[in-house]
């Protein structure tokens, strides 16, 4: 029978780590599926991941679309067999009347019975901020996929702006972290879930930053002498992005500052201003989109094949 569950799209490979385990030790039947080969174009990346429960619910998602319902019904049949099962689709695959509209073609495993401790140990690393890598059971011998940590967005400032682009930050899936010398608005985000929230009590007051390479610093504030503090400690960590609103003028200004209380000129380099892909935007929503996206351009690389057998 065809599947009738739930397609819910969560993408980061921590949230399906999370998904899975929940399932696996309230004791329901579940399977894990992972991309293993891509030839051609493809909906999603190298070593995604979803998991498909015993009602037929999937977590995450391989395609965009065409083939998801498809993969719900062999991952039931793995479910009641047991079996660790191949799948593959497009050019070279057996079922033809699923095409791929990008082309190419898809490899993917299917495993009803996943190595808790292994899942457990990759997703408290994920967790810790750091890369792990899992081994999967391919045609020909193990896969290795690496998977890095969550990108996070360090977001700082107040008002609409900080809003807009906290809620916006959110949909994207980034892990989000909050700092506001404005109580409102703190509290007005809270239904985002935030992993971390801090109240600024003073310009000068040294705050937690969790920065690591994966992260992105953004600074949204009007009022510009909230920023010195987190720049210089942002810069001094490097981020994979570090941008603060303003102007040109009130951007060279900024630098000025920092480089007359200290901070080098190479790290200085590294804070963007203004912020965005579309200069002069007077918007907050179009503002946090082209923060976001000029973001978006310069994340790390999320997971790489590291090697097979």
């Amino acid at each position: 029978m065809p599947a009738e569950g739930r397609i819910l799209y969560a993408e980061h490979a921590q949230d399906i780590l999370a998904a899975t385990l929940n399932l696996l030790h309230s004791g329901d039947p579940c399977a894990l599926v992972t991309s293993l080969n891509i030839e051609g174009g493809a909906a999603r990346e190298l070593g995604s991941l979803a998991v498909i429960s015993g009602r037929g619910d999937m977590i995450g998602y391989l395609s965009n679309g065409c083939i998801d319902r498809d993969i719900i019904n062999h991952g039931l049949a793995a479910i009641d067999t047991g079996q660790l099962k191949h799948l593959r689709y497009g050019a070279g695959s057996p079922y033809l009347d699923l095409k791929l509209p990008c082309g190419g073609a898809l490899e993917l495993v299917i495993d009803p019975a996943p190595d808790i401790a292994a899942l457990e140990a990759a997703l408290a690393r994920l967790l810790g901020r750091q890369k792990t890598v899992l081994s999967f059971a391919g045609r020909d011998g193990p896969v290795q996929i690496e998977y890095a940590p969550k990108p996070a967005l360090i977001l700082a400032g107040r008002g609409a702006i900080l809003r807009t682009t906290a809620q916006l930050a959110a949909h994207m899936d980034f892990e989000l972290h909050l700092a506001s010398p404005d109580l409102e608005d703190l509290a007005s985000l809270e239904e985002l879930n935030p992993a971390t929230r801090q109240s600024m009590t003073t310009p000068k007051a040294a705050i937690e930053l969790p920065i690591d390479s994966y992260s992105a610093v953004l600074l949204v504030f009007h009022d510009h002498e909230w920023e010195q503090a987190i720049l210089m400690q942002a810069a001094r960590q490097h981020p994979f992005f570090i941008g603060a609103l303003g102007s040109r003028k009130t951007h060279a200004m900024r630098i000025e500052r920092l480089r007359h209380v200290g901070l080098s000129a190479a790290d200085c380099a590294q804070i963007q201003g203004p912020i965005g892909l579309v200069p002069s935007l007077r918007n907050a929503s179009l503002i946090a989109v082209s923060a976001l996206a000029e973001i978006t351009a310069k994340l790390p690389p999320s997971q790489v094949r590291s090697s097979s057998s």
